[in-house]
């Protein structure tokens, strides 16, 4: 049983509903699978579904839990900074598709 890091500027949403509700409210939660430790606190990107930067939030709440299913979940609760603009929007995508979400090269 270990924790899995997320990298410091990455909240990646796997559940479009999720993105709604921190969109439309100005909060939201969001639940990954294993024990991942995220950097309460801190402003990150958060990235659609689809890989697209979004917005800016703040991580307000980490929690990892081993929940009634036996499963090792962390839940993710986050308030909305604000969203991005196209051009941050564009420019945020295509870096991070080079950094984290492209092909991974083998050495």
């Amino acid at each position: 049983m270990g924790f899995q890091t997320e990298f410091n500027s990455v909240c990646k949403f796997k559940s479009e509903q999720e993105l709604y509700e921190l969109l439309e409210y100005g909060r939201g939660k969001m639940v990954k699978k294993q024990f991942r430790v995220f950097p309460t606190g801190q402003k990150v990107i958060a990235y659609a579904p689809d890989n697209r930067a979004v917005a800016i939030v703040r991580i307000v709440a980490s929690i990892a839990e081993i929940n009634f299913q036996g499963e090792e979940v962390t839940q993710v609760e986050m308030e909305l900074i604000r969203k991005l603009t196209d051009e941050e929007s564009r420019v945020q995508t295509a870096l991070a598709h080079e950094m984290f979400f492209g092909e991974q090269q083998q050495a």
